[in-house]
């Protein structure tokens, strides 16, 4: 059984796609499969044991996407069936050409014109559901999803590490205070080692943090990880503080304790899938969620009303309940 499958773009959206991945393997415990996905989607969910081949998307790249859409679904060839978790026509476009007989992705007027099946999931629900009912139209039998999962060996620390993700890729709204960052560390730096996560464009966010650190034993490690490294990296952490992001999601995956701090998101649709070692700081607005990448009223109090003292008392509740304070 040959099974294609396009991955969303970003990260954390990747990982909310895994148990749905997942289910189907168990309904086809002989599937290949094939991943088609951004670089970092790849990179997080190429290490499955069922993956047999694995491509970034480059179609848009130079060209005429039509065009190269056309001839990377004549490279891929044609698979048993296909799903793209992507609502975006080039991804249907891109398993019509394929020529695969048995196609799935979300309702849309170009997923009901290029796909056999286009599938409107329940409402609201959460991300990982969404998918979860977009694959069941692979299969006869009821998907049964579990936890996210990643097939990355988590790392070894050898003292218990809190590890601080300030930022968030898809926009500043997302994103808490440095200031504040520092001081629920600076909170726990007694009891724990101090790990700052960030991707290249996250480097001088971790850098104030750790600046204002001075005096506490910091890895920063902002910029300097690959996909691989972040997710095995958080994978070893004993507790996680961050906010609504990709590594939040690959927290989720290994069951690391953690504090998600969200403001202008859907927090019921995006929050950690099945940890139960999780504790969401947030605060009710009228303006919220806005799903803005930046605050549209120039304000943003979703994430400004937040304070040190609550994400610190979280934290504590989290480590009370495990013993570890």
């Amino acid at each position: 059984m040959k099974i294609l499958i396009i991955l969303p773009n970003w990260l954390g959206d990747a990982i909310m796609a895994t148990p749905a991945i997942e289910a189907l393997c168990v309904i086809y415990p002989d599937a290949q499969l094939t991943l088609v996905g951004s670089y970092v989607s790849i990179e997080a969910l190429k290490h499955h044991p069922q993956c047999l081949r694995s491509y970034v998307d480059e179609t848009k790249k130079e060209g005429n996407r039509f065009l190269n859409t056309y001839r990377f679904a004549k490279e891929l060839g044609v698979h048993d069936m296909a799903i793209t978790f992507r609502n975006q026509l080039h991804s249907s476009l891109l398993l019509c050409c394929s020529g695969t007989p048995i196609t799935a992705g979300r309702a849309s007027w170009h997923s009901h014109l290029l796909l056999t099946h286009a599938i409107k999931p329940a409402h609201p629900s959460h991300l990982v559901e969404q998918y979860r009912d977009i694959a069941q139209s692979l299969s006869e039998k009821p998907l049964e999803i579990g936890h996210l999962k990643l097939h990355i060996k988590p790392h070894i620390f050898e003292r218990p590490t809190l590890g601080i993700n300030p930022g968030a890729t898809y926009g500043s709204a997302k994103r808490w205070y440095p200031e504040k960052f520092a001081e629920v560390a600076r909170a726990f730096s007694d009891s724990y080692e101090i790990v700052l996560f960030g991707g290249p464009n996250e480097v001088e966010m971790a850098n104030d943090i750790e600046a204002r650190l001075d005096g506490v034993n910091v890895m920063n490690l902002a910029g300097k990880t690959s996909v691989q490294e972040l997710c095995a990296r958080i994978g070893g952490l004993d507790l996680f503080v961050t906010n609504d992001s990709g590594p939040m999601h690959a927290a989720a995956a290994y069951q690391v304790p953690t504090v998600a701090i969200f403001g202008p998101t859907r927090y019921l649709e995006t929050s950690q899938w099945m940890n139960e070692k999780n504790v969401i700081v947030r605060h009710d607005m009228e303006c919220a969620p806005c799903m803005k990448r930046e605050c549209p009223l120039g304000h943003h109090e979703c994430m400004k009303s937040i304070t040190a003292q609550e994400v610190i008392e979280a934290t504590k509740k989290i480590c009370l309940e495990r013993g570890k304070l």
